[in-house]
């Protein structure tokens, strides 16, 4: 498509000479903004992309794919009695990894000087370490005592603020007491710290402490019955699907069934907007970039009409000239865009190391976890991302050398050196 002629002008025009200072300055801020625009949309997109995806696995880690409740009642959820069965026959349902009862609810967590409000999540054993973002945290020992009606284990956010450790006393107060001729009186217990989880989100390990499922049941006065049933499944993204067939399997059951894109569809919707616009945002920095190049072509078509009008009348046809411009600015995009990519991919590579390095270096924390849920910043690079955003940038780089390059080849060689 383009000659070693076309090729040859086009390199001798994107070399600045004595009195064209100026043009290629702009053709270097040029490249530098698309650089900085390709670079800088890749690591906002990787960065909205592993929050996104590290939240949800840590949600739905605790909280499971899907939970399956006892129908309403007057005094809210009716108990599930019989959950030992439905758990195994849940389980035998293709596409569930899991099925974990749980008996759940809100207290007061009492210790020393420290109160603070929590959420006490009673299972089995068994079932909590089948909790991924929890029992990952935890040895052999605090499973094993994590048992009888004294027992509880802890997030790591809750122990340093508490100042507690293995052994350690914590009080419960739950609002939900006794009917007296006093009136309500508070459940208030005292249970021992037998383990410390770290699940990496800062909201889980403060507030929230798990019970042997039998405490539990004591605690909250629910004899033999649990909250609900929590299910893993083996394809999160495809939950509606997993949903259905057990509502149709368990039609009779008196049973209700709420997955994540339920309880948290409000949350992940507003992170997706944000990310759309992110998206739309920095894409205005290519997009001015973009200008610069076509500022950049006028001012050198303008300062070579006498050299076009030559390279007309020396037989260059009109095709030629505009492909020799059409080069000099798509090389400014071609380079911009893979400079920005490099950057981009190596920045979101080591994006912690770096935050962690400036953290060091201000003397401040760039990324607090009570602000953003997470103790780290996470990133996933999404290759289909870094190909759409590659392909925008070159495409905005190559239509901003259309009309300068058009320009260039309307030239009229007379007029050109007339002038001169």
């Amino acid at each position: 498509m383009f000659g070693s002629f076309e090729r040859m002008v086009a390199k001798r025009y994107l070399r600045a000479r004595k009195g064209e200072r100026f043009v290629s300055v702009i053709a270097i801020f040029s490249l530098i903004g698309i650089a900085l625009g390709v670079g800088t949309l890749i690591v906002v997109m990787a960065v909205m992309n592993g929050f996104k995806d590290d939240l949800l696995g840590r949600i739905l880690g605790l909280n499971g794919d899907l939970s399956v409740y006892g129908q309403m009642s007057y005094n809210g959820p009716k108990p599930i009695t019989d959950y030992d069965q439905l758990s195994i026959r849940m389980e035998k349902v293709p596409g569930i990894k899991s099925a974990i009862p749980f008996t759940e609810g809100q207290v007061l967590l009492s210790a020393g000087n420290y109160n603070s409000g929590g959420m006490v999540r009673g299972m089995s054993a068994d079932g909590l370490k089948k909790l991924s973002v929890v029992s990952k945290s935890l040895d052999a020992s605090s499973f094993a005592r994590f048992k009888g009606d004294d027992a509880i284990i802890i997030g790591q956010t809750l122990a340093d603020r508490a100042g507690l450790g293995l052994g350690s006393k914590i009080t419960l107060i739950s609002p939900q007491g006794a009917a007296t001729v006093m009136g309500t009186i508070p459940r208030i217990k005292s249970y021992t710290v037998v383990g410390i989880f770290d699940s990496g989100m800062h909201e889980y390990n403060s507030s929230y402490v798990f019970l042997p499922i039998t405490a539990a049941q004591k605690f909250f006065q629910m004899k033999d019955g649990v909250t609900g049933i929590q299910i893993s499944t083996n394809d999160p993204a495809n939950v509606k699907e997993t949903t259905h067939k057990l509502m149709a399997q368990f039609s009779n059951e008196d049973l209700r069934f709420m997955d994540w894109t339920q309880s948290n569809n409000a949350f992940f919707g507003a992170v997706q907007v944000e990310q759309n616009v992110m998206f739309l945002i920095l894409t205005l920095i290519i997009l001015v970039a973009a200008f610069n190049v076509i500022s950049s072509l006028i001012m050198m078509v303008k300062d070579k009409t006498r050299d076009i009008a030559i390279l007309r009348t020396m037989g260059a046809s009109r095709g030629a000239i505009m492909r020799i411009f059409l080069m000099c600015g798509a090389s400014v995009g071609v380079t911009g865009t893979i400079a920005g990519t490099v950057i981009g991919v190596l920045f979101c590579k080591n994006i912690e190391h770096i935050r962690q390095g400036l953290q060091k270096l201000t003397g401040t924390n760039l990324f607090n976890p009570e602000v953003y849920y997470l103790e780290h910043l996470p990133a996933k690079l999404d290759w289909a991302d870094v190909i759409q955003i590659v392909i925008m940038a070159l495409t905005l780089s190559l239509l901003a050398t259309l009309y300068p390059s058009w320009k260039a080849a309307r030239t009229d060689p007379v007029e050109g050196l007339r002038n001169e």
